[in-house]
């Protein structure tokens, strides 16, 4: 029960310390935030911020890795989740949506992830105590064989499959009339499905990382890979932006994390085996 009390001080804590490196990093890449309803915008911020600092850290304290080998993984499933995976899309799709994101912010989102991933990562891992102690080595390269590498293959094929499917059948009946309005004359070519393909294989290796850095149960491997996927990513859509109209933002949520959480707790459970 104490642990359990600690835990959750620690995780608000650590939303406090990312809603200040966010609003930090905002600032230093010349991202504006918003003045308008501002209690309600830093409660949700705090709120999103809360759920991802709660999943990183008990990834964080379930992980045998510890000091700056854990360091370099937090941030690249920080880094890799929130921003890489999410504005890369947003980078091909630039040709596409330029009406509706301009061009020069995403450079700015890019590098606002990246610092504050940066910010943030030593601070998880430290105020859980993870920098003390003895570390044992991560078995990554030595596990990457041909097998490996042929499963990663098949499994971004999966994504491919959980992406549309969830797009056709939550998303666009979600979002109803508005997604007609909002991706009005959008004609997308077939090599996007070749992004999908590349994102949904940073997906699976992130994903190997974090079951390689684990020693507990099949189950609990396939969940907190989930929750990593799910929570990172989709959690920020529940952030207004004048980017999105709500409806679309919030089909987006939804659409988003179910799919994300689906095809994690495939990773986990597949490659835990």
């Amino acid at each position: 029960m104490l642990r359990a009390f600690l835990f959750v001080l620690k995780t608000v804590f650590l939303a406090v310390l990312l809603l200040l490196f966010q609003g930090i990093a905002s600032s230093l890449s010349g991202i504006s935030v918003s003045s308008g309803g501002e209690v309600r915008i830093v409660l949700s911020l705090f709120l999103v911020y809360l759920a991802q600092a709660g999943i990183v850290g008990y990834f964080v304290t379930r992980s045998f890795l510890r000091g700056w080998k854990l360091c370099i993984l937090v941030f690249a499933i920080l880094f890799g989740v929130t921003t890489f995976l999410t504005q890369i899309e947003t980078l091909v799709f630039l040709r596409y949506l330029v009406a509706v994101v301009p061009r020069e912010v995403v450079p700015r989102l890019f590098l606002q992830g990246f610092l504050a991933a940066l910010f943030f990562t030593p601070c998880v891992v430290a105020v859980h105590g993870k920098f003390k102690g003895k570390a044992e080595p991560l078995p990554v390269v030595l596990g990457l064989s041909g097998r490996w590498l042929a499963t990663f293959v098949v499994l971004s094929f999966v994504y491919v499959l959980v992406y549309l499917g969830f797009g056709s059948l939550v998303f666009r009946p979600l979002a109803g009339r508005a997604f007609e309005e909002y991706y009005a004359g959008l004609q997308l070519p077939l090599w996007i499905l070749l992004l999908q393909i590349g994102r949904g294989f940073v997906f699976v290796l992130l994903g190997f990382l974090v079951v390689r850095s684990l020693k507990v149960q099949r189950w609990e491997k396939s969940l907190v890979v989930a929750l990593l996927f799910s929570i990172l990513m989709g959690f920020l859509l529940l952030l207004p932006n004048p980017y999105m109209p709500e409806v679309i933002r919030l089909s987006h949520f939804v659409e988003v994390t179910l799919s994300n959480f689906v095809f994690g707790w495939i990773v986990g459970w597949w490659l835990s085996a």
